[in-house]
């Protein structure tokens, strides 16, 4: 037998054959992680995005996304659009709490600093907005979009980014 007692997490790049199952892992973080925040027409809108998976993978091949695996199945996403902007960050529900969607936006902020991106943005939902100030974001402003006739609040966050190979000012040696 050859069971794994601790899958290792990985990362990998998005290939347009994921699209069906990441439009299931957007739907389903949608309508189980964010039931405090939003009401179920809220989040039938919202998650509806991902209801044409050939536009949905459309949107994932347009920017940079990486998919991350938990013992080589997709467990979770993030993509970024313009190469500063977190346009989609989903984690299975399954496996939510586990540093997972660290593990994302640790990668895109690494790549987006070795790229000299100044800073990284995210409009992010007030179900993730925790998850974003905790990783040094900060709030902008207040946003209120329309989706599928549902009107949804969400928050625009900004992170400044250390370039690579510059030292943080306030940390010189």
């Amino acid at each position: 037998m050859s069971a794994q007692a601790n899958p290792r997490l990985a990362l990998r790049p998005y290939l347009a054959a994921d699209a069906a199952l990441l439009s299931q892992i957007f739907r389903a973080s949608v309508e189980e992680l964010t039931a405090e925040d939003y009401d179920e027409a809220q989040r039938e809108a919202w998650a509806a995005a991902a209801d044409d998976e050939a536009e949905f993978g459309e949107r994932l091949a347009q920017g940079l996304t990486l998919i991350a695996t938990l013992g080589g199945s997709p467990v979770g996403f993030v993509s970024v659009k313009d190469g500063e902007e977190i346009d989609l960050l989903y984690v299975h529900p399954a496996v939510a709490g586990q540093g997972i969607g660290a593990m994302l936006c640790d990668a895109v902020e690494k790549l987006a600093a070795s790229r000299g991106t100044p800073r990284l943005l995210a409009d992010a939902s007030d179900s993730a907005r925790g998850f974003f100030e905790r990783r040094g974001y900060v709030a902008q402003r207040r946003n209120t979009v329309s989706r599928g006739g549902e009107w949804l609040a969400n928050t625009t966050m900004e992170k400044r980014l250390t370039p690579k190979g510059s030292t943080p000012k306030g940390n010189a040696s």
